[in-house]
């Protein structure tokens, strides 16, 4: 019930006729929809909710896969609630692979991020280069998968997904995230503000794409990258640097300013991946999405929706602004769990 989990579902539901999917959810965002015509989770057979760190043994019976996108999921939240972040991203998340084990779960499908290289040079990151993790998030994504490899076997197939920046349309729908923002920025205002001076580079791939990698992660084949896989996933064209971004945006929406801060101190976020392991084991699923499709989408999705909000990022398109709202009205304790009253309940 995030960002990423409608895109995920829809392709499961279309390319896996038949099968049963199972929702589960704290519902942090739940209600955080645009321009849907039905609840995304009407795709889902059965929707839990409850929090990953209290995740129900009997919920994995007669399991084929569990595919694990639950997080603290961007830097901001991270760095705000690092301690938590660590324990949902981290902790949850290896308490639940062990879990599924136990259950008879056959493939742990884990939702990892290229943001595990940290600061790089310019050669091109693969899945045995060294890993910089600098903030809470990456952190925490390393920790598991080093944690993950020692849970699979033949009958346990792990496959960690190194994802790259997340963009494009979905039903609840992020400006917290580059492209995403620039877009909405260049609608409302005519403007792309870069606070940095525009030179790093960042992988970045489409929701969907996101959604037909993990479905083949799902079933891979063991003699596919083994018991344990580690992926980076995307495509070499997706390697851009921030400034690039916003030109593109620019040439899609004429009329566009762009304002780069030069004297802005460097982004140590910086890195450029290699993503041949994954043409090479997975070519029928490679991304179908470019740069110039991603951004007529978003686009064209937001004037759909008359899209006219010029604060938005003192809106709810944020999700660090949604937990802080939640929090301050008392709907989540200090570690991000539900803590309702009585009266709130009425």
């Amino acid at each position: 019930m995030g960002y990423i989990g409608p895109s995920v579902v829809k392709r499961l539901r279309a390319s896996s006729a038949g099968s049963n999917i199972i929702g589960y959810d704290t519902g942090y965002f739940a209600n955080q929809l645009i321009g849907v015509r039905f609840l995304p989770e009407c795709n889902v057979d059965i929707q839990y909710f409850g929090d990953v760190r209290s995740f129900p043994e009997n919920s994995l019976r007669d399991l084929d896969s569990v595919v694990h996108l639950a997080a603290i999921s961007n830097d901001p939240m991270g760095n705000k609630y690092e301690e938590v972040t660590l324990d949902v991203n981290w902790r949850a998340s290896i308490a639940l692979a062990k879990k599924a084990k136990m259950a008879g779960v056959r493939s742990f499908v884990f939702a990892s991020s290229c943001s595990t290289y940290g600061f790089a040079d310019d050669s091109p990151r693969r899945e045995d280069s060294p890993l910089n993790p600098l903030t809470a998030y990456s952190k925490s994504k390393v920790y598991t998968e080093r944690d993950l490899q020692e849970l699979a076997d033949k009958d346990f197939r792990i496959t960690c997904l190194r994802f790259g920046t997340a963009c494009g349309m979905s039903e609840r729908l992020r400006l917290d995230l580059v492209l995403n923002d620039f877009v909405a920025s260049a609608i409302t205002s005519g403007k792309i503000i870069i606070l940095s001076d525009g030179t790093p580079r960042r992988p970045l791939i489409h929701i969907s794409d996101m959604a037909r990698a993990i479905d083949w992660a799902i079933s891979r084949h063991l003699s596919s990258g083994g018991k344990y896989l580690v992926i980076n996933i995307g495509s070499h064209e997706w390697n851009y640097q921030i400034k690039e971004l916003a030109e593109a945006v620019a040439k899609v929406i004429p009329g566009t300013e762009i304002s780069v801060n030069k004297n802005a101190s460097p982004d140590k976020r910086s890195y450029i991946v290699d993503f041949s392991l994954f043409k090479s084991l997975a070519p029928e699923y490679q991304p179908q999405y470019n740069l110039q499709t991603t951004v007529l989408e978003l686009k064209d999705s937001l004037d759909a929706v008359h899209f006219k909000e010029r604060d938005f990022r003192n809106s709810h398109f944020m999700r660090l602004k949604v937990l802080d709202s939640l929090r301050e009205e008392g709907l989540l304790d200090s570690s991000l769990r539900w803590s309702f009253k009585k009266d709130q309940c009425i």
